[in-house]
């Protein structure tokens, strides 16, 4: 073999090892998948509305809180209410004008709102008109009422103890307001008959009644007597109506 023949396949070998080196050449592998992407951040709390219904009220009286709230995972009220769901109402009794603070917490924060509630307080009731004590002859005057008596009659009717019950109530009141007031019973009759005798009736009408109000617990030395007989008539016709209303024992302020 020639020289020239055996250059011809030492470079024909090295052509065909390089081909085949070519053919296995190493692969490069794929690139590695992106990074995923990081979650979004959580919603803001929002708090939709937060009202006290009605916003003035009167001492014991109550208002009603009411509230919404999105996003949140925790919802507190102050003013010692704590934890409440996130939409509800709730009704309170404040003493004082009182503002509620509402907080709503999440994974993206916090949120804030307010109610107030203004207690008003009444004005005192207006003092009562001041009332003047009745002085001792205006009890006399005004509380004090004459007892009656049948037809040539001294004693005291069924029908006028109730009243004299009442007088001796009122001369008490009287005698406590002034230890030295006087009561003079005054003992009157109609008309009909002498003078003579119906100052001895009076008389005895005007006795009759001093008795019976001792009996009650009045005390007889602040009692005088005086008979009129028909001298001071109330009403002066000729009628039985007339005669029954001047058959009487009235009583006035001694001295």
């Amino acid at each position: 073999m020639t020289q020239r023949r055996r250059l011809a396949l030492t470079l024909t070998s090295a052509f065909l090892l390089a081909v085949a080196a070519g053919c296995h050449k190493k692969t490069t592998p794929p690139p590695p998948p992106p990074a995923p992407a990081p979650p979004p951040p959580a919603p803001q709390p929002a708090i939709n509305f937060f009202t006290a219904e009605p916003d003035t009220i009167s001492t014991g009286q109550p208002s009603s809180l009411r509230w919404s709230v999105s996003n949140a995972t925790s919802v507190q009220i102050d003013q010692g209410i704590g934890s409440v769901s996130p939409d509800g109402r709730r009704a309170v009794y404040p003493t004082s004008s009182t503002t509620y603070t509402l907080t709503a917490s999440g994974g993206g924060g916090s949120a804030h709102a307010t109610a107030t509630i203004t207690v008003s307080t009444p004005p005192p009731p207006a003092a009562a008109p001041k009332q003047e004590t009745a002085s001792p002859q205006q009890i006399l005057t005004q509380q004090v009422h004459d007892i009656h008596f049948e037809y040539d009659k001294s004693d005291i009717r069924p029908e006028d103890q109730p009243v004299l019950q009442a007088d001796a109530v009122a001369l008490k009141t009287i005698f406590s307001m002034d230890p030295n007031f006087i009561i003079t019973v005054e003992g009157h009759c109609d008309e009909r008959g002498s003078a003579e005798y119906n100052l001895a009736l009076g008389d005895r009408r005007a006795s009759a009644t001093k008795d019976a109000l001792i009996a009650l617990g009045i005390p007889g030395d602040r009692l005088r007597t005086i008979s009129y007989g028909k001298e001071r008539p109330l009403c002066t016709d000729a009628t039985e109506e007339c005669y029954a209303r001047n058959r009487r024992a009235h009583f006035s302020a001694g001295q």
